[in-house]
């Protein structure tokens, strides 16, 4: 059957139609897949040449900057500087021996070096890079990249170093960096992929290790192309980092300098403490150390002369020693005993030189005795028998309470590392860790501070800062973090009889400056400054009925190991309390001669901010202090750590 023409032409036009739409379609796909093909082949041919050469793109870890570390005026404690260095990729370098053996024709290395990077390449990925040496000259490191087309997969890079421009006058504060090792790495859970680059390097102690993760920053990336025998050929695109927070501290680091100088070679330590806010203005352990020797890795010979030195250069005797308080511990058992209403501060007590208790004679340092003492008194000439006698009534409950409420026997949350608890012990301490019952004469060697009574320099000036004040400061270290000022707890109030802590502190007065004191030998001259403190003297031996028979041994007669510890505390001005001290001289003997000049030179340092006019003291000690004077004056650094003898 014929079709009409008119339904013919209707399917010619639909056909058609459909052609031009098909066509279109098929038109348009071509289009795009040649767009597609063009950008592929034309707009990304470099990369993907690149990835189908045996992955030639590489990815790696750009380090961030570490934060750098102030005092409180700002002056650098802990910096990086530029250095030079030379690195080896593994996967790129092909041949080690032979790679090492061409570039030591053009650098001269060390062996150590060398024998420490090829274990380093064995125990981390192929494609991290490996220190080879480190701090090389300008001109070591013009050779190396001027013959790199040599030298596959062994790069000159560019990198930050970290020193301590003042050497060891913080080192016991900020601490140092060291290389990681797996012994760090063991005790990270998820260890951050920077500390598995090879010579990476992370706080080891001090706030360097306590703040390690604010000071390290997050690193960055960079992709590279290498050609096939490793050279890096271009850097391909790079995302930086985040450098890590700068730190200021509350240290104030001409006091720290000069304390340490004023220390020298003593086995020694001694803190300053701001009466009205709880800021540490110095934290000094002496003898001190280089810290810049630990930063690429210390030598056998430099560390075993440290830690074969008898007075233990490397603990931070400030924070982490502990030691029998001796006669600073008396104004704790004093002001218990107001507190208790057990006595008044006209009470007297008689001193025959000794005290019997339980068939056991407890002695006086003054042989003779002291006789009537009252507690003004008992304080200023430090009589033991007296502090005994209200020990009996008073008990330990009560005196363990009140070393508490003054700071003895807390840990302080500061980063520093091994900060002690000391030892404020109870009966029920002695029973749980000694397994034996409290008696009566732990009470009365307590009271003395001796006996299991322990405290750190730290936490005597704490003690002192809060007698002082009558608030219940808290030492802080750190002053602010990238420029913000770090919250100071406000003070409460230690809930204690203001009359009671004015006799305190009266008595502590009479100590410096009454005759018959026993630091009146270091006492300050100029009113405005004059200082309140209190002498002690901790046995580290016990003295035998034969010794006592012959006569107690003179400490100077004794091995250093077997002198008694000197202590001294105090706070100033007394009239308006600005900084608290606490100083200890291991070994020393006797606090009056050994700690308590040392502690009025740190007070008059820190209150004159500088070297104080010599008319601050005693007539007979101003020709002395004006020589010691010049001799630390010469030897402080300046505002770069560079001493007199070390500047151009």
């Amino acid at each position: 059957m014929r079709r009409a023409p008119t339904d013919v032409a209707e399917t010619q036009k639909r056909f058609t139609r459909r052609a031009l739409l098909l066509g279109g379609a098929q038109i348009g796909f071509m289009a795009l897949l040649g767009l597609r093909m063009r950008h592929l082949q034309v707009d990304q041919a470099d990369q993907y040449r690149l990835l189908a050469e045996e992955n030639r793109i590489n990815i790696r870890l750009i380090p961030p900057a570490r934060g750098e570390i102030y005092d409180r005026n700002g002056v650098p404690v802990a910096r990086n500087v530029q250095s030079y260095r030379i690195t080896i990729v593994r996967e790129d370098a092909g041949d080690i021996d032979s790679a090492l053996t061409r570039l030591s024709s053009l650098v001269e290395l060390d062996e150590d070096d060398v024998n420490r990077a090829v274990t380093e390449m064995k125990r981390s990925a192929p494609f991290l890079p490996v220190t080879i040496a480190d701090r090389v000259s300008w001109d070591e490191m013009s050779r190396v990249a001027v013959n790199s087309p040599a030298l596959p997969g062994i790069t000159p890079e560019v990198g930050l170093s970290r020193t301590y421009p003042l050497a060891g006058d913080l080192a016991h504060v900020v601490g140092y960096v060291g290389p990681v090792s797996d012994y760090d790495l063991s005790k990270i859970e998820n260890p951050d992929q920077l500390l598995r680059i090879p010579r990476f390097q992370i706080g080891k102690v001090g706030i360097e290790a306590k703040r390690e993760t604010e000071l390290r920053g997050k690193a960055g990336t960079k992709r590279v192309e290498v050609n096939a025998v490793g050279r890096v050929m271009r850097e391909l695109d790079r995302r930086e980092g985040e450098a890590g927070d700068d730190l200021q501290l509350t240290i104030d680091q001409r006091l720290q300098s000069y304390i340490q100088l004023r220390l020298g070679e003593e086995s020694a330590a001694a803190v300053v403490m701001d009466c009205r806010n709880g800021d540490l203005l110095a934290v000094n352990s002496s003898p001190t150390f280089d810290p810049n020797l630990f930063v690429s890795g210390i030598s056998v010979a430099d560390y075993r002369s440290l830690t074969e030195n008898k007075y233990r250069p490397l603990a931070a005797k400030s924070v982490q020693g502990t030691y029998p308080p001796g006669s600073t511990f008396k104004m704790v058992t004093a002001l218990a005993a107001l507190e208790a209403g057990l006595v008044s501060a006209e009470d007297t007590v008689y001193c025959p030189g000794h005290l019997e208790v339980a068939n056991r004679r407890f002695h006086c340092w003054k042989r003779a005795g002291h006789g009537h003492m009252n507690l003004q008194t008992a304080l200023r000439e430090s009589c033991d028998v007296y502090f005994y006698e209200i020990a009996l009534e008073l008990g330990i409950d009560k005196i363990s309470a009140m070393s508490s409420k003054l700071g003895l026997g807390e840990r302080f949350d500061l980063p520093m590392s091994g900060v002690a608890r000391g030892l404020n012990p109870t009966k029920d301490w002695k029973q749980s860790v000694r397994g034996a019952s409290w008696v009566i004469g732990d009470t009365v060697n307590a009271s003395i501070g001796q006996g299991f009574v322990l405290a750190s320099p730290l936490q005597l000036a704490v003690m002192t800062a809060r007698l002082a004040s009558g608030l219940e400061l808290m030492p802080r270290i750190v002053k602010s973090v990238n420029g913000v000022e770090q919250g100071i707890a406000d003070s409460a109030s230690l809930g204690l009889n203001e009359n009671n802590l004015r006799h305190i502190r009266r008595a502590m007065f009479s100590v410096s400056n009454n005759r018959r004191g026993t630091a009146y030998g270091s006492r300050v001259i100029e009113d405005a400054y004059r200082m309140a403190g209190k002498t002690g003297t901790s046995q580290v031996r016990n003295i035998s009925a034969a010794e006592r028979a012959k006569g107690v041994f003179r400490n100077k007669d004794l091995p250093w190991e077997r002198r008694d510890h000197a202590l001294f505390v105090n706070f100033a001005p007394y009239d308006d309390p600005k900084i608290a001290v606490a100083v200890i001289v291991e070994h020393g003997g006797g606090g009056s001669t050994a700690a308590a000049p040392v502690a009025r030179d740190i007070t008059l340092q820190a209150l004159y901010e500088g070297d104080p006019p010599l008319s601050a003291y005693p007539t007979k000690d101003r020709t002395r202090i004006e020589a010691q004077q010049k001799r630390i004056r010469e030897m402080m650094p300046d505002r770069q750590g560079k001493r007199s003898g070390d500047r151009a």
